[in-house]
């Protein structure tokens, strides 16, 4: 492979669909297997900063468990929900209301209403101490089992098979930033790792144009990239260098992977951020879930050498993974 500037300036980024990559072969004993699956991520993040996975290892059985888990919970009468508000957690856990967010703000709020948590043992009781996780520091709030019966036991077993679906990549990634593959492993030993339910009812009747499912943005709440599971109900728009919509359709059998703002300091803008966007307009209800996943919280974030220049000075001040996180959640709850 060229040097990583080099096809960072050779890349073509009228990108008109996105990317399938096949990760049958991500973990294969044979090195030049893996490098090949880590060349189309690289392509990827190059082009488009979004890709689908196939063979990705999440079996349907926890992604099934996790959504009914999650419909159950959306269909609770709003004060049950609002009882578990995320403005009232010091970390940023529980409920979001619809039009609570407004991640554009020529919009006029996201019409999504959704659930968060983060890292959590599986078998947790809730009665040991928070994990250390410097400035996002706290623990999980879930609804009772009477509230919701069998909730927090099918949520946690998808959360933790996409945790380690994504902890799976970070060598992929490091190979295509042409580092040594285990760079990522002393940064991800308490990886960040947050995780939304995401509901969106259908926008029917009369429409405001600037209340969409979730506005353009790039990637919230700003980690290294995003493992997202959508059902059939299209609505993920990416935006790519033409101002052109590319829709990337639900596609059986695959999850959606972007890139996140982290990576894009870590990167100095090599590697993209795709502004990106949903919009919920088939009158049905559309469910998703992403996983956002980081390095650990107190690493810092600093621009890779090879990802400098002297034509390409680095573009962000070197801040932790945890402080920056918490500041654009801050922002965006409008929190002090």
């Amino acid at each position: 492979m060229s040097s990583l500037l080099d096809a960072f300036n050779e890349a073509d980024l009228h990108f008109h669909e996105i990317p399938i990559i096949d990760l049958e072969h991500a973990a294969s004993p044979d090195p030049g297997k893996r490098r090949e699956v880590a060349a189309a991520i690289r392509d990827a993040s190059l082009r488009v900063g979004f890709f689908y996975v196939k063979n990705h290892g999440i079996p349907q059985s926890s992604i099934d468990g996790a959504i009914e888990a999650a419909k159950r919970y959306f269909d609770q009468p709003l004060d049950a929900k609002m009882s578990m508000d995320i403005r009232k957690s010091s970390n940023f856990k529980g409920y979001t209301a619809l039009l609570a967010e407004n991640t554009d703000p020529a919009n006029a709020g996201d019409m999504h209403e959704g659930f968060e948590i983060g890292y959590e043992e599986k078998e947790a009781t809730g009665e040991e101490d928070a994990r250390d996780d410097g400035a996002m520091t706290g623990k999980n709030v879930w609804p009772s089992e009477a509230e919701v019966p069998g909730f927090r036991k099918a949520v946690l077993e998808y959360y933790h098979a996409a945790v380690k679906l994504g902890l799976s990549m970070f060598p992929l990634f490091a190979l295509a930033l042409d580092l040594p593959e285990d760079f990522f492993t002393d940064k991800t030993l308490h990886p960040a790792a947050v995780m939304r339910l995401l509901h969106y009812p259908p926008q029917t009747g009369e429409i405001d144009e600037r209340v969409i499912g979730i506005g353009a943005h790039t990637e919230f709440p700003f980690q290294c990239f995003t493992i997202l599971w959508q059902d059939d109900v299209p609505a993920l728009q990416v935006l790519n260098q033409d101002g052109k919509w590319v829709h990337a359709k639900p596609t059986p059998g695959t999850l959606v992977v972007n890139l996140g703002d982290q990576f894009a300091r870590w990167t100095n803008d090599v590697f993209k951020s795709t502004v990106h966007r949903a919009i919920n307009r088939t009158g049905v209800r559309r469910y998703s879930i992403p996983l956002f996943f980081g390095t650990d919280y107190h690493v810092p974030l600093e621009a890779l050498p090879n990802c400098v220049s002297e034509e390409r000075p680095a573009k962000y001040e070197v801040v932790t993974a945890g402080d920056f996180l918490k500041s654009r959640l801050a922002a965006t709850y409008h929190a002090n």
